[in-house]
């Protein structure tokens, strides 16, 4: 119904910057949000960021919050992440996520349609 593809991941020194793109397709009309999480190996999938599509309105986990923004770009129906200032610690495998339905935003569970996932890795 609805596809998700991220890109953009990479390997950086700590400090460093780097942005990532999720491009959505298929059934994305009407309104739904838009999420990105994180997965380091070994631990649970962890909430950073959310972006409601209509609104625009976001909020972002405590541990990015200052260093990351998420935003979109409605023509290309595409969402991004800008992350600064990365840290070892952000080392994870990077999702996009979506749902049209409500919930708790910070919850893998409350979204249907997720992305392949994108690697970051920040160098010490």
């Amino acid at each position: 119904q609805v596809q998700l593809v991220e890109s953009g991941g990479g390997l950086v020194q700590a400090g460093g910057s780097l942005r990532l793109s999720c491009a959505a397709s298929g059934r994305t009309v009407g309104t739904y949000t838009m999420a990105w999480f994180r997965q380091a190996p070994e631990k649970e999938r962890e909430f950073v960021a959310i972006i409601w599509w209509s609104s625009g309105g976001t909020h972002y986990a405590d541990s990015v919050k200052g260093r990351f923004t998420i935003s979109r770009d409605n023509a290309k129906n595409t969402v991004y992440l800008h992350m600064n200032s990365l840290k070892p610690e952000d080392t994870a495998a990077y999702y996009c996520a979506a749902t049209y339905t409500s919930g708790i935003y910070y919850s893998p569970s409350s979204y249907n349609y997720w992305g392949q996932g994108t690697q970051v890795t920040v160098s010490s």
